[in-house]
This record gives structure tokens, sequence and C-alpha cells, in this order.
């Protein structure tokens, strides 16, 4: 279902390990317009971390490649975040608890933190042709405080 978006915003970088800190910040700074709460802030920062280090980590294991941020914020306060690359794609088992094509070092819990930090979660992938990762996460208005 579309939604109408409120505000939205685009990022492109490569795919270098250090610039998962910055996708990260700057998810959660365009957040900040909700005034989320300190637990869920570290929820949408920890969820978009996993999506780019799966990107940088496996959709370009040999090379550097673009990958794409871009967010929205859509009515009911609501935040989308959408986390794109053009790697070599995931197979459908790549969402299962443990899977992983990282290697000993990497846990294979990448999805199921996705998914437990985020309302919604959707992976779209073309083997040879990149994977999509939609997430959504509804943040509850605070009364104000008289």
């Amino acid at each position: 279902m579309k939604m109408k978006s409120d505000n939205y915003i685009t990022l492109e970088f490569l795919s270098r390990s250090a610039n998962e800190g910055f996708a990260r910040g700057a998810v959660a700074c365009f957040a900040a317009q909700l005034d989320p709460t300190l637990e869920e802030l570290g929820d949408i920062k920890t969820a978009v971390s996993e999506a780019v280090t799966n990107a940088i980590v496996h959709a370009y294991p040999d090379r550097l490649g673009k990958i794409v941020i871009k967010a929205r914020i859509l009515e009911g306060g609501i935040l989308e975040v959408s986390v794109r690359d053009w790697g070599q794609g995931i197979p459908d088992k790549a969402r299962q608890p443990l899977y992983t094509t990282g290697g000993e070092e990497r846990s294979g819990m990448g999805f199921t933190i996705m998914e437990s930090f985020m309302d919604q979660l959707t992976v779209r992938s073309q083997d040879g042709k990149g994977t999509r990762v939609t997430m959504r996460r509804r943040i509850q208005p605070r009364r104000q405080v008289r």
C-alpha cells in the first residue's frame, strides 16, 4: 500500500565499512523529527546498522559498490527506511536465523534483529541484481508535559 510521505531523504555512498556509522547516524538524525524515545532511536539505529552491514559484507564481498538509503516520514508517525544495493543478491534462506555467507565471524542474525526492532520488514532480492530491505517503525506520539 502506497502511503503519502510528509518528508524524505536519500543517501548514496560506497560500501565501505566506515560508512555504516554515517548511515546509522544520518537516519537517526532524520528520525529525530518524530520525537522518538531513546529506546526507539536505538532500535532504529540498530536495524539500519544491520541492513547496511549486510549490504557491505554480503552484496559486495570482493569489491566496492553503491548503497542507497531512502528514509521517509509517512502519515501516522511511521518511519520507513529502505536500504538498496546492486550486489550479488541473497538466497531466500538468508532470512533464516543463523544463516550467513560471511564466515564464522558472522552470527547470521541480521534479519532476525531487524524484524525484532522494526514493525515491518520486507526483503526483495534478485540473483546478481541486488537487494532492497524496507523497514517500517511507528513512533508513538508522546504526551506533552505542562
